[in-house]
């Protein structure tokens, strides 16, 4: 008798309970907010995510769809309307089912499920008992229809849409106020398992739950057979040209940006995409993994940035956003290894530091040293070249003398220039990326890669990209001095050289372009991946070909793959930003020289000459030794070269001087100590040839413990020692602070 008046207690207790009025965050819960965002111009992208990161959006029952809400009644709570919160019987053949069948069935009902979406209860039997509670409290103080708009607003539908608005919106690029009866059954069949039963996630499995709820429909008299047996032929996922949203990968860039407080997360949000290039980008992309699939190239990627302000203009990060498999990874932010596009910036320090576009670097057989062994680079088409003027070795892109530079200037500071131009996917330290980094054995994103030749349109100097418009007056976040305004203009005018380009890659290349433009290419090992970027005075174009899964490609090189996408997307940049002229070399404050093409030095009588642009204090001093009365007279290092190319080379190799002599530096050569790099990073490494066995080094008299002598301003004279006593002297100069 006791128990039975304590049960009676707690059922007056609950059944009180039940008769209050709702609280008034229940009664009148706040709408579900979302973020929706426009294009620059004002246009629609996407409305998505509210404050707690999920898709949402309002609409009232009497707006929406009435085949949207039989399809969710036929699949979730048939008996909705005949019920008071808790169907006895869907309760009853619960537990028979459970208990007998050896299976798990469910009994929440319509208002079961919106109680636990307004008031959250654990998965447990006192959750479920305390959900039952709140069920039947609801219906004590709202109509049904009140309920079910709150349920149809509020349940989560995948991808972190909640409600059937955002859903719509979503999967279908429609309005949940007109669906067709397929469209209505999907939603309703993801209800039960969101996360699983998307068609973004397993188009298979949405397919059949969405046949289940239109059978379900036609059981119950709310669909003819006709219809059903339409709707079963709709596709799951939008047909070409209706985009479920536009500019996918941005927009998903946007709420990460949200996510982490650096935009806002409610309301309309005007971004800086320009919604007509994008369309345009978007295409050229898709054409290209059209005509390179048949050489395994199936993907590709592209942005554009405005060089003034930074703002992405355009962000495509797949050919198909919607793909099942890989649609969704964003080539704009994934890192990858760039190849030969990350020597612009080894070049511009070699610049500040006192070598020139003519300087010579080698480019022949050489082993060098690294933590793995000896490190022997290839040329991409495994020839070697022997003395290469530095404009000639960037802009056809030749490894070996990129190796060298990145040797004599030291991968340390050469890392760290990397850092101040924005790659901050470079995560690990100089020894670990070794001198291979000057081909681009480190991993950066399209989006960084973009930037940094961005900083070269801009003199040098590094700003974040933006994916917002600049306001007046607005500046950037933060600025880095990446190399100097004179480094950076000389830097471009060699990019934009065709003439210097012709020996690496011919005279017919993609970068023909209708307006003064800078481009580089790169190819990552076993043509992996390929990159080109453009630069113009408005704009900075970056693109990127190859295949999520890393496998490689038959053959497309950076010419062949990325680069005829850039010049299609940096003509269609330039329909919309008006290119504008790079900055010349006298501009920027650079000096003209003449000097004699094979040693870059000043012109003499006999040389072949032309005209080279220089920082200045930087220009060579001494006039050309090389070409004496017709002949050749090539520096030891380059006599094994020339001895195996036969003709004037061959000569050239035995009238080579042997003695014991300084390669480097040379004499009269100028340095400077750049700006804002660790002193242990800025050094001058020293070479001699003409004997074998270790060689003493002195600078200013002194004794140096290696052969690598840290940059001091001033005059200096370098002294080397071989082991037979023969010495030789060179007199160099250092600038800065």
């Amino acid at each position: 008798m006791r128990a039975l008046g304590g049960m009676a207690a707690a059922a007056a207790c609950a059944a009180a309970w039940i008769a209050l009025p709702l609280p008034a965050e229940v009664a009148t819960p706040e709408p579900v907010a979302r973020l929706v965002m426009e294009d620059r111009a004002g246009l629609p992208l996407r409305a998505t995510r509210a404050a707690d990161g999920s898709r949402g959006g309002w609409t009232p029952l009497a707006e929406v769809d009435p085949r949207l809400v039989q399809a969710f009644v036929a699949a979730e709570d048939h008996r909705y309307f005949a019920h008071r919160g808790v169907d006895v019987r869907s309760v009853g053949r619960a537990l028979r089912d459970n208990v007998a069948g050896g299976r798990r069935a469910g009994a929440s009902t319509l208002t079961m499920q919106t109680a636990r979406l307004l008031v959250p209860t654990a998965r447990t039997l006192s959750g479920k008992l305390r959900q039952t509670l709140w069920a039947l409290r609801l219906e004590a103080n709202l109509p049904k229809r009140a309920i079910l708009e709150q349920y149809l607003n509020r349940v989560p539908l995948g991808r972190a849409s909640v409600g059937v608005s955002a859903a719509a919106e979503l999967y279908f690029g429609a309005s949940a106020r007109e669906l067709s009866l397929g469209e209505a059954a999907l939603l309703a069949g993801i209800a039960r398992s969101p996360s699983r039963d998307n068609p973004f996630t397993s188009p298979s499995r949405a397919r059949a739950r969405r046949d289940v709820v239109l059978a379900r429909m036609r059981q119950l008299g709310l669909a003819t057979a006709e219809e059903v047996a339409r709707a079963r032929t709709e596709p799951v996922l939008p047909p070409a040209g209706r985009a479920a949203f536009l500019a996918p990968h941005f927009t998903a860039r946007l709420l990460q940006e949200a996510d982490a407080g650096h935009l806002p997360s409610n309301g309309t949000l005007r971004t800086s995409l320009d919604l007509e290039l994008q369309a345009l980008i978007e295409s050229e992309v898709r054409h290209t993994v059209r005509t390179l699939g048949d050489r395994g190239a199936r993907h590709a990627a592209a942005v554009v940035l405005d060089n003034a302000t930074g703002e992405v203009l355009a962000w495509v990060g797949s050919p198909d956003f919607h793909e099942p498999e890989v649609g969704q990874v964003d080539m704009v932010t994934s890192p990858r290894q760039p190849g030969s596009a990350l020597k612009p910036f080894l070049y511009g320090l070699a610049f500040d530091r006192g070598h020139t576009a003519a300087t010579v670097l080698p480019d022949v057989p050489r082993s060098f040293a690294s933590t793995l062994g000896p490190y022997r680079p290839q040329n991409y088409d495994r020839r070697f070249h022997g003395p290469v003027r530095a404009r000639e070795a960037l802009a056809s892109s030749y490894n070996l003398p990129a190796v060298e530079l990145a040797d004599r200037v030291g991968v340390e500071a050469f890392l760290e220039t990397l850092h101040r131009a924005g790659f901050a996917s470079l995560k690990q330290g100089a020894s670990h990326y070794g001198l291979g980094l000057a081909l681009g054995t480190g991993d950066v994103t399209l989006l960084e890669l973009a930037a940094a030749y961005r900083a070269l349109a801009n003199g040098g100097e590094w700003m974040p990209a933006r994916f917002t418009p600049t306001e007046p007056g607005q500046g950037p976040a933060r600025r880095e001095r990446v190399m100097s305004r004179e480094a950076a203009a000389l830097v471009l005018d060699v990019l934009a050289d065709a003439d210097a380009r012709a020996p690496g890659f011919g005279t017919t290349t993609p970068f023909d372009f209708p307006f003064p433009a800078a481009a580089k290419t790169g190819t990552s090992r076993h043509f992996t991946d390929n990159w080109a970027v453009g630069v113009t005075k408005g704009f900075t174009v970056a693109v990127w070909v190859g295949n999520f899964t890393g496998r490689p490609m038959e053959g497309v090189s950076g010419i062949t793959g990325a680069g005829p996408l850039l010049y299609r997307s940096m003509l269609a940049a330039a329909s919309r930003i008006p290119p504008g002229v790079l900055p010349a070399p006298e501009d920027a404050g650079l000096q003209p020289v003449r000097v004699c093409r094979l040693s870059g030095l000043r012109a003499a009588s006999g040389c072949e000459s032309l005209v080279e642009w220089f920082i200045p204090g930087t220009e060579p001093a001494k006039a050309d030794d090389w070409e004496r009365g017709g002949r050749l007279a090539l520096p030891a290092e380059y006599a094994e070269w020339a001895a195996g190319q036969g003709g004037r080379w061959a000569a050239a190799a035995g009238a080579g001087e042997d003695r014991f002599r300084i390669v480097t530096p040379r004499p009269g050569d100028r340095y400077t100590v750049p700006l804002g790099v660790e002193a242990r990073y800025a050094t001058l490494p020293l070479r001699a040839s003409g004997r074998a066995g270790p060689v003493r080094w002195f600078v200013d008299g002194r004794e140096v413990p290696d052969a690598r002598w840290p940059l001091v301003p001033g005059p200096h004279t370098i002294r080397a020692q071989a082991p037979t006593g023969e010495a030789d002297e060179v007199r160099i100069t250092v600038s800065g602070e």
